[in-house]
């Protein structure tokens, strides 16, 4: 059993930057498994915000945060990031990091099998 955990959440103002980190435990199968992160406003379904393969050679973005976000992994240290640059007051939402047993990248939140307690980013104007 995986656990995941996220951290690096926080209030910023507009404009400004957090480095989330989703650190993976247990049984991880880390390295051969492609990672996500989703975030979920109040009142709003849970969103892909971004994704990436299992050596970290293919990434993929939403709309929405293309070009000031970047994900990474280290896999030597279990570990998955989501820098956050020019932070908006819409990005504000619970942020989630999930597992996919498969090595590719996916958009959808049916496509990850394993999930994190989330981290609270809220972005003030």
């Amino acid at each position: 059993q995986v656990q995941l955990v996220e951290s690096g959440g926080g209030l910023v103002q507009a404009g400004g930057s957090l480095r989330l980190s989703c650190a993976a435990s247990g049984r991880t199968f880390f390295t051969n498994a492609a990672m996500g992160w989703f975030r979920q406003a109040p009142g709003k379904e849970r969103e892909f915000v971004a994704a990436i393969s299992w050596s970290g050679g293919v990434t993929s973005y939403a709309d929405s945060v293309k070009g000031r976000f970047t994900i990474s992994r280290d896999n030597a240290k279990n570990t998955m990031y989501l820098q956050m640059n020019s932070l908006k007051p819409e990005d504000t939402a619970v942020y989630y990091c999930a597992r996919r047993l498969h090595l590719t990248v996916a958009v959808g939140p049916d496509e990850y099998n394993s999930w994190g307690q989330g981290t609270q980013v809220t972005v003030s104007s």
